[in-house]
């Protein structure tokens, strides 16, 4: 008689199989931080790489390990080899420490598994993505009527989308778009099939108007304009109000990319920054960055819901005429993607717990650091500042280096494990990037990260900083 195999270990679905399993998550967690003990994990690419191989192969064995084993295999390398974006001397890009209550909704997000291309896959989370996208919409689009947004996987994908629905408009357009903007709008124009963006200069970092009017004036219709709110590399937001009036004197269609600045909208003390958001044809914003979100988080706002008309698409298994008819919301004119998870729900939960309020003291308290930050650097002999920061980018290099050491000090403290920083290009030299997005950053943090700077432009061998 031949025997039963065991039953599969680590196969119950559903929310209430994962009581037993969190507490191995969150151990291997802890345990894999505890490991790493910094920002990021020591040796680089040639230490980090094999370690973690070593850790989680065979990747598909012959025999599982059950599910706690892999689990704490797995989360502990993870966690050992992760860039912690809440660790404070994290700092090189727009990497947000998430917030807890928003993680634990994306668990909860991910345990009940929507799929929000149909009702009957998503009810109550369909509910909530349309309350929580208009809600957003109408801080955006405050005096229009009936503003609507659609949940996108980042800025680059409502970037996309909002280039398609300007097409979808207009015909073939043309963008137009200061050399400081997104990569994401070059490619967004090439795969749509349209002519590559004619790129006018930011030589302050944001677009110039004077090159904006010339350029309006001698190209053909249709145009497409996009200006940026928070530039990758510097964070500055260009004069947003100047270039729609030039957009709406020539007939240019506006498009914002405020990926990063956008969520200044919450506070009162820094709104002014953003001022004309909404007499633009479409804003992205991205909940990821200063939002605090776990990715993805990205927002395509429009200041009417009928702009997003020539998104609809129709799959008889999915959104079949009498449903709709019938009263069934019909969601695939909600995404140029099928399934989907139900991304709004941790965004709502982050706008139910802290409120306006609570979301105004986030951004002002990173702000604040972030010209914490350039005082001290002002303030530090052997470190040049680069300017005043717009939102939280602070960009800066010790004094006299060239742009090699400038780079080996990026690299070197990367691969010591110690403290990640990003790189930027301005005024024609390399900077030292530091991003600051963590509203719990002190003053000790910054002095250590700029201690750490200091002393390795001094470690530098002799011949790669010039005295």
């Amino acid at each position: 008689m031949p025997t039963q195999p065991p039953p599969l270990a680590g196969t119950t679905t559903g929310p209430a199989a994962l009581r037993p399993l969190l507490a191995t998550v969150l151990d291997a967690l802890h345990d894999g931080a505890r490991r790493r003990d910094g920002p990021l994990p020591a040796g680089g690419p040639d230490a980090v790489t094999p370690r973690t191989r070593a850790a989680t192969h065979p990747v598909i064995p012959d025999q599982g390990t059950g599910p706690h084993h892999a689990l704490r295999t797995l989360v502990t390398a993870l966690a050992e080899g992760a860039a912690d974006p809440a660790d404070p001397l994290c700092t090189a890009h727009l990497h947000t420490p998430p917030l807890a209550l928003a993680a634990a909704a994306d668990l909860a997000a991910s345990a009940l598994n929507p799929s929000m291309d149909s009702w009957d896959q998503a009810p109550a989370a369909s509910a909530i993505e349309a309350d929580t996208t208009a809600a957003l919409a109408a801080e955006v689009y405050p005096h229009h009527t009936g503003p609507d947004a659609l949940i996108t996987t980042g800025g680059t994908e409502a970037n996309q989308l909002a280039l398609l629905l300007a097409r979808e408009r207009n015909g073939p357009v043309q963008t137009v778009c200061a050399a400081s903007a997104h990569h994401s709008i070059t490619r967004a124009a090439w795969l749509l099939g349209l002519p590559a963006p004619v790129v006018l200069p930011a030589p302050d970092g944001v677009m110039d108007l004077a090159a904006l009017d010339e350029a309006l004036t001698a190209l053909h219709p249709p145009l497409f304009v996009t200006a940026t709110a928070g530039t990758t590399d510097t964070g500055r937001i260009d004069p947003l109000a100047d270039i729609a009036d030039l957009c709406a004197t020539h007939g240019a269609e506006l498009h914002i990319d405020a990926a990063y600045g956008g969520p200044l909208l919450f506070s009162p003390t820094h709104r002014g920054k953003v001022h004309g958001l909404d007499l633009a044809h479409s804003v992205t914003l991205d909940l990821h960055k200063l939002g605090w979100q776990p990715a993805p988080a990205g927002i395509l706002a429009v200041p009417h819901h009928h702009d997003l008309d020539p998104l609809h698409h129709q799959a008889p298994y999915l959104n079949a005429h009498d449903d709709t008819e019938a009263g069934l919301p019909d969601l695939l004119g909600r995404s140029l993607r099928t399934t989907r998870r139900p991304d709004a729900l941790k965004i709502a939960v982050t706008l139910r717990a802290l409120g306006r309020d609570g979301l105004a003291d986030l951004v002002d308290r990173t702000l604040a650091t972030a010209h914490r930050l350039a005082d001290l650097i002002a303030e530090t002999p052997g470190l040049d500042l680069y300017d005043r920061p717009t939102i939280s980018t602070v960009l800066f290099r010790p004094t006299g280096a060239d742009d090699d050491t400038v780079a080996a000090i990026r690299r070197t403290l990367l691969t010591r494990g110690r403290a990640v920083l990003g790189r930027a290009h301005a005024g024609g030299r390399l900077w030292l990037k530091a991003t600051l997005l963590n509203p719990h950053t002190t003053p000790g943090h910054l002095r250590t990260l700029l201690s750490l700077v200091h002393r390795l432009a001094h470690e530098i061998p002799e011949g790669n900083t010039p005295r």
